[in-house]
């Protein structure tokens, strides 16, 4: 019995029959697991309360907040009036101050930001790498090198009584507060720099830590180690690789950082239990600084974050009912035109931003404001006036696909690749343009979407603790380098009870804390074998462990010299992750199946970025998902026939209706500053047909009041700078 058809390159193809025998070194199903037990009561992933009648509020639209640097105009009548006429609908406050009775006049909603200060949660010359040099290669400094500023009950008893005076000022003089920003930036260490200190002296504490973590017969004695013991070892087979007594330290820091975060939002509330509180500046997910998504969304109701790693996408997806406000940062840039601003405000609000905060740079001559200004303003108008209140409390629609989110993997990733540094790894950075797991990552949600397939991530605690949900077909490992063994039950049994998992290589190599494994932990359900004698020569078939030297293309402008770097054996355009492993293999599991590629999907990033892509090349990867049954059923086609190019459609769901947006999905770029823009943006307006998988009735243009009557094909205008936005009663309909 065939379980896969071929799709341009060869599969294995393996039947089985019942339930996978569980291999490569994982337990056996008795007493629960330590791991699991460690997750399900450990406070680090604890959720803050996140109510959202609370974090949607008086945050009743789409927000505009301008933080005013260089604010030219003013918070007189004439700035006021700039707002009202530009469409401008919010602001900011800074430090628990004003401009109070400016913002209450005109209505704007504001959030306040260094709600904790500014020099703790972030951390002063956090910019300047010399600075932070000197302690890059001693784990017993405590954070903040020369300053100390540990994480502990000082701190949090400070900035706690900081924070109430704060709140307790806002609240007598503001009427619109939307939300609290603790500061601006934040990290337990510089940015995401690579600082491997302790973030307090308390070594009490992360012994402790560590025997909750492995189980207090298992646990280790705490070691305090610097990337110089992960890429010593790197000439090793795959078996004899630990990067635990490095990893489980940067665990426990994230932990830390989590709880702190939620102790002081939880402080913010009992000042005003009305308005939500959270961060702005937020990173991409990443081993420094506190970004583990899956421990930080459990932590706050309120953030800001730079589009870099997918880390819009990730918080996206753990928005607990997409209540909890997400904004992202605007930099109008000269160079790159209005058409870029417009298009950001439209794509962000199509992927569930509840609004933008604008960096005053650039704005105003003196106090007259400039021309773009007001070729932005219809934008902000119509995002902010009529479509965000729309919008507001709605849910994301996917396709039954989802990503996983593993934490441990991104660890271990960076640890892989750095080895191209050796000693110079005090200087990388860059992680979301250069890693791995992170453009992995992203290749993957392009692949999706531009195959017109929608996707959530999903995080391995919710896993570990609940399992895979069934309201998924389809499971992706991308570079999941690291799983526990209870992950990769939670997965097999997905798997038997008729869901696909698809994983693209390298998968559970190491368990959850950076050890290789003799056997991957997912190997029996794959039907792949690991021995754990692997080395580097056997991944990627060259010198490194890894598909780039990240090192020789660090400062690269273009994919193609990123991936030029490494020769690798490449089949239908896509690197062959081991080549002794051979042909991708399907294996049918209980109901389900299991489908292991061998290839990396990373090279998707070039080709998409030299307008190179094809369906064929797609299919590569999205066949498997759409074999598993996640079909799309929004069709979209140009005057071609063709799908416009980058052309992606988002779904919300709100009162019994759909609402459907088509934007352009470009590439963003970005810095730990923000900064983020569109590369290659077109704008050519065309005629695009919408088709859908059946007949929807009461079909509305929202941007024209058009209505479109039953049906399920219709006509529309694309304007790939902003974006078409149909609803119709009911859900989707799904199968053609």
């Amino acid at each position: 019995m065939r379980e896969a058809r071929r799709v341009g390159w060869s599969w294995r193809v393996v039947v089985m029959v019942g339930a996978v025998t569980l291999g490569g070194g994982m337990r056996a199903a008795q007493a629960e697991d330590p791991y699991l037990t460690y997750v399900r009561n450990a406070p680090e992933f604890r959720s803050v309360a996140q109510d959202p009648r609370v974090m949607i509020g008086r945050w009743d639209t789409w927000l505009y907040m301008p933080w005013r640097y260089k604010w030219g105009i003013g918070t007189a009548d004439a700035g006021g009036e700039f707002c009202k006429a530009n469409g401008i609908n919010g602001g900011f406050t800074d430090h628990g101050g004003g401009p109070f009775d400016w913002l209450n006049k005109y209505g704007l909603r504001f959030y306040n930001d260094h709600t904790a200060g500014k020099g703790d949660l972030y951390l002063h010359n956090a910019n300047d790498w010399n600075y932070y040099k000197p302690y890059q290669r001693d784990p017993r400094v405590i954070r903040g090198g020369k300053e100390p500023k540990p994480l502990d009950d000082a701190m949090r008893q400070r900035l706690t009584k900081l924070i109430t005076e704060r709140v307790g000022n806002i609240r007598k003089h503001g009427e619109n507060c939307v939300a609290y920003a603790l500061d601006d930036e934040v990290s337990w260490g510089a940015f995401v720099k690579p600082l491997p200190w302790r973030v307090n002296d308390d070594d009490a504490a992360y012994a402790a830590w560590l025997k909750r973590c492995y189980g207090d017969a298992g646990a280790p004695q705490p070691q305090y180690v610097t990337p110089d013991v992960t890429w010593k070892q790197l000439d090793r087979p795959l078996g004899k690789l630990d990067f635990s007594p490095l990893l489980d330290r940067l665990t426990y820091n994230d932990s830390v950082w989590a709880n702190m975060l939620g102790d002081l939002v939880t402080a913010a509330n009992k000042a005003d239990p009305t308005t939500p509180c959270g961060f702005v500046g937020g990173q991409s997910p990443n081993i420094w600084g506190g970004y583990d998504y899956a421990k930080l969304m459990h932590k706050i109701q309120y953030i800001e974050a730079y589009d870099l790693g997918s880390s819009q996408a990730v918080i996206r997806s753990l928005n607990p009912g997409n209540a909890l406000p997400q904004v992202t940062s605007h930099f109008h840039n000269d160079g790159r035109g209005t058409a870029n601003d417009v298009w950001q405000a439209w794509y962000y609000f199509a992927h569930g931003n509840r609004g933008m905060i604008g960096w005053i740079e650039g704005w105003f001559d003196g106090q007259t404001p400039k021309p773009w200004i007001e070729q932005f303003a219809p934008a902000l108008r119509e995002i902010g006036g009529v479509q965000g209140p729309k919008l507001v409390g709605s849910t994301w629609v996917h396709d039954g696909v989802a990503i996983y989110y593993s934490h441990p993997s991104i660890q271990v990733s960076w640890c892989l690749d750095a080895e191209a540094h050796r000693s110079t790894w005090v200087n990388r950075a860059n992680d979301f343009k250069l890693g791995t797991s992170h453009n992995v990552r992203k290749a993957w949600e392009h692949l999706l979407t531009d195959s017109g397939i929608q996707y959530s991530f999903i995080a391995y605690d919710r896993v570990i603790t609940d399992g895979v949900p069934d309201e998924y077909r389809v499971l992706i490992l991308p570079a999941c380098y690291a799983l526990s063994d209870i992950e990769a039950e939670r997965i097999t049994a997905f798997a038997e009870r008729g869901g696909t998992v698809i994983a693209d290589f390298a998968c559970g190599l190491f368990d959850q804390h950076g050890k290789g494994r003799r056997g991957g932990a997912l190997d029996t359900l794959f039907g792949v074998k690991h021995t754990g004698d692997e080395t580097a020569k056997d991944l990627f078939g060259d010198r490194l462990w890894v598909e780039t030297d990240q090192d020789r293309a660090y400062s690269y402008k273009k994919y193609r010299e990123l991936f030029d770097t490494i020769k690798c054996t490449v089949r239908d355009g896509f690197a062959v992750a081991e080549p002794k492993l051979g042909d991708a293999v399907v294996r049918k599991v209980g109901k389900g199946r299991a489908v292991y590629m061998n290839l990396s999907p990373q090279r998707y990033m070039q080709y998409r970025e030299e307008n190179a892509t094809t369906d064929a090349m797609r299919d590569v990867f999205v066949q498997p998902v759409r074999d598993g049954g996640a079909t799309a059923w929004v069709t979209i086609t140009g005057p071609d026939g063709k799908r416009p190019r980058n052309c992606e459609a988002t779904y919300w769901s709100k009162g019994g209706r759909t609402y459907v947006f088509v934007v352009q999905s470009a590439s963003v770029t970005g810095n730990a500053l923000g900064g983020g823009a569109a590369v290659g943006l077109s704008d050519k307006t065309e005629k695009i047909e919408v088709r859908l998988a059946g007949a929807a009735k009461d079909v509305r243009n929202e941007r024209t009041g058009e209505k479109l009557g039953d049906g399920d094909r219709f006509a529309v205008e694309f304007n790939p700078v902003e974006a078409v936005l149909f609803s119709f009663e009911g859900g989707p309909a799904r199968g053609r």
